[in-house]
Order: structure tokens, then C-alpha cells, then sequence
């Protein structure tokens, strides 16, 4: 399973970090990220990361986001900087999972609110 965390409000121009970690029967992740859904809007990607450290961001948030892993803590980390009002929405994040059978399962976590006021 994906846990997150760290989401809450922020005003215009913070900061947030969220976190999530998985566990279970996990014999290795792959890539792992971030996904938002606004009201209204469908899911978009924000950010991935592959079990090599390489990342892809969406264009609405290069140079304002990092996201980084911890392979040993299975956690994938996203540090949102100046942040605006148009990245309210609910956090997800994914992990592609090998689990200790063999089997690939594509995990989501249940989301964290990010809001950002004005």
C-alpha cells in the first residue's frame, strides 16, 4: 500500500512537501510519482521518477517542484516551491511494484489535499 502525507494549506508563494511511503510484500518499486486531480479536471501527471533518479515534470510545475526517492525507505518525496492557487487539488501518488511473487501491481494511495489560497 501508498501512504501520503503533508499535504494541508498553504498561502500563494509557500511551501509544501509530501511524502509517501510504501509497504507490503515489495520486492522492488520501478518508477514511482505524483498525480493531481483539481474539481472538475481530470488527473494529470506532476511528476515521476524512475528507480535510476530519473525524473519528468509537467510543464506547469518545472522549476517550481522536485520530486526525489528514498529506495531504501520505498518513499517518494515531492518538495512544491512557490506555490499558486491553480495547484490546489488532491495529491496521488503511484508506484509500478514488483511484489516478492513476481507480480507487477500498479499501486495508488488514497490522496492528500493540497490547498493554496491566495
Amino acid at each position: 500500500q501508498l501512504v501520503e502525507s503533508g499535504g494541508g494549506l498553504v498561502q500563494a508563494g509557500g511551501s509544501l512537501r509530501l511524502s509517501c511511503a510504501a509497504s507490503g510484500s515489495i520486492f522492488s518499486i520501478s518508477a514511482m510519482g505524483w498525480y493531481r486531480q483539481a474539481p472538475g479536471k481530470q488527473r494529470e501527471m506532476v511528476a515521476t521518477i524512475t528507480s535510476g533518479d530519473t525524473s519528468n515534470y509537467a510543464d506547469s510545475v518545472k522549476g517550481r517542484f522536485t520530486i526525489s526517492r528514498d529506495n531504501a525507505k520505498n518513499t517518494v518525496y515531492l518538495q512544491m516551491n512557490s506555490l499558486k492557487p491553480e495547484d490546489t487539488a488532491v495529491y496521488y501518488c503511484n508506484a509500478e511494484v514488483t511484489q516478492v511473487d513476481y507480480s507487477g501491481v500498479d499501486f495508488w494511495g488514497k490522496g492528500t489535499l493540497v490547498t493554496v489560497s491566495s
